[in-house]
Formats: C-alpha cells, structure tokens, sequence
C-alpha cells in the first residue's frame, strides 16, 4: 500500500486543527497541482509525488490507536503524538530508484536563500500551505532545490515546474518560518511558473 500525500495532508491537519500558513489566494491550502503540461520531446521523466513514497511505508502505523476526534489542542496526548509524528516524518524513508534520475515535477515554492533578491535555494512541496513549522509534510514529500541560474523573483508558494536531476539525501533546511527536514535534493536545471495543461 502506498499511503498517498493527501492522507499525509489529512493526518497533519489532524494533528495541528487545519492550522496551515497563508498564501495566494489563487490556491487552497491543501491544493496540490495536477501534472503540468507535458513536454514529448523533454529530456525530463514527469513525476507525481506519491512515486517518492516507498511502497509499504505508513506513517500513520506509529499512530494507531489515538482517537482524533477526542483530542483537544491542550491535551498532552495530541502534544506527545505531534511529537511523535515530527520524528516519524523527518526520518521518512526514500525511494532509492530515483536516485539519479532525471525529473520534472510540478509543486509549490518555500524559497530558503536569495542572492540581490533572486532565489538560488528553496524548498519544493507537494500542496499549497505546506509550511515548515506546522509541522512541515514528511521528509520524502520536500525536495531541497538548488538552482543553478538563480532564479527570478519567487514568492513563498509560487506554483513551479522543476527540472533537474534528483538526488536520495536528507538534509535539513531553516528560513524565517522554521525548519524543515528533506529527503530529496535537486540541482535544478530549469525553474518554471506551473503552467496548467
């Protein structure tokens, strides 16, 4: 089974009451992008976000048993299973068959550092609001990116189709609104505003 982001998304907001940071109004939190337009002659293989999700992992294991619907924000339980759940995420495991590979993926901005203003490091996630102090989604649903050209003006939750060649390695990333643990890198050759098929 292959837990997909949308029950990662749903597991959080659980966890943390909706709680999520603001963006453009052109998106809702929770919004994840479909596939952009596709390119036949791209060198790049699309991919969806549930593909960096190994087969058989479930956070959500490590939560059995715990009544959401009973929890309140000041009970200590919902403290200690947020905890746990932050542990869980940021050791998330990767899919190690793309490691290497050549990518093209469709998600949305947290830009981590600028140079005269232009983005040369940012974070890519899969649904619109995903912040990294709400807590942020789990390690394999961020890619750290580094570009190579920097990047004109971003915004924190730009739409963006990014291109490179992707990478199995966690690190671990902070700007003005927390941390956030990844499990994907990418040196990105092309950063595109989303363009809808």
């Amino acid at each position: 089974m292959r837990i997909s982001p949308a029950s990662l998304l749903f597991i959080t907001a659980l966890l943390t009451g909706g709680h999520a940071c603001a963006g453009d109004a052109k998106f809702k939190i929770g919004e994840q992008l479909p596939q952009a337009a596709h390119d036949s002659k791209s060198a790049y293989q699309e991919v969806k976000w549930s593909a960096l999700i190994p087969e058989g992992w479930n956070p959500a294991k490590s939560l059995k048993g715990l009544k959401f619907d009973k929890l309140s924000d000041a009970d200590p339980s919902a403290m200690e299973a947020l905890e746990k759940m932050k542990e869980v995420w940021n050791a998330a495991p990767v899919e190690p068959a793309w490691n290497g590979s050549r990518i093209r993926i469709t998600g949305f901005a947290v830009p981590l550092e600028r140079s005269r203003e232009l983005v040369t490091e940012f974070l890519l996630v899969p649904y619109f609001g995903a912040c990294i102090h709400t807590p942020p989604p789990p390690a394999n649903q961020i890619i750290h990116v580094f570009v190579a050209k920097p990047g004109k003006k971003m915004q924190t939750f730009d739409a963006l189709q990014v291109s490179g060649t992707l990478e199995t390695a966690h690190s671990r990333a902070e700007n003005e609104m927390g941390i956030g643990n990844s499990a994907y890198r990418m040196k990105a050759d092309a950063v595109e505003p989303y363009k809808k098929r």
